[in-house]
């Protein structure tokens, strides 16, 4: 038994103390290791955000856009292009009046008055649009949207709201466009071309 104030009780509490000071003063490499193993000294990646994607619509160059100018390479006030695919199918109405198509724009047909391109139809079965985005199926309200000002008029075999709804500039039978809104609201047809056969409401009658 060592007793109080003897020199060994004094070194034994010399001991004691410097064993506790060791134990709370980790080495400073254990220190780094515990920590990186909690918390990575590299920053975490942040997650990739996806480019937000353009808004869909017709590229400009595409040959599924109907222009004032015409479809493809069939042009408005010009001859039907030689060589292409564009020819008169089935029964024709009259001699001066012709109505040509293509196989590769289905639901599309172009109206002809003496050998010249004066009308081009995009129907229900086709995919072309304007390069504005809108095509066969688009509501009225979007038409409006972007053709604001054209000339409302009753449609001649439906009842409203079915119209015809032409832009202004067609009067000075400049290249024009007509849009035939259906029963349900949306476009049914929509024709390119000048006046009087921009007009027509049967072909070339």
């Amino acid at each position: 038994m060592i007793k109080p104030g003897s020199l060994e009780a004094t070194s034994l509490v010399l001991a004691l103390a410097l064993a506790a000071c060791s134990s709370q003063d980790a080495p400073p490499d254990a220190a780094e290791a515990t920590e990186s193993a909690v918390s990575p000294s590299a920053p975490a990646a942040e997650p990739s955000v996806p480019e937000a994607s353009a808004a869909p619509g017709p590229a400009r160059d595409s040959a599924d856009v109907l222009r004032l100018e015409g479809l493809d390479d069939l042009r408005i006030g010009k001859a039907v292009p030689e060589g292409s695919t564009w020819a008169e199918r089935g029964a024709q109405t009259g001699d001066a009046c012709r109505v040509v198509s293509s196989p590769d724009h289905p639901g599309v047909y172009a109206i002809t008055a003496n050998g010249i391109v004066r009308r081009i139809t995009v129907g229900k079965r086709s995919t072309v649009k304007l390069v504005e985005g809108i095509g066969v199926g688009a509501s009225e309200t979007d038409v409006r949207k972007w053709f604001a000002g054209f000339r409302e008029e009753p449609h001649k075999y439906e009842a409203p709201p079915a119209k015809y709804l032409t832009a202004p500039n067609a009067a000075r039978s400049d290249s024009a466009l007509r849009f035939e809104i259906g029963q349900d609201g949306k476009v049914a047809l929509i024709h390119v071309g000048t006046m009087p056969e921009l007009g027509l409401v049967e072909g070339c009658a």
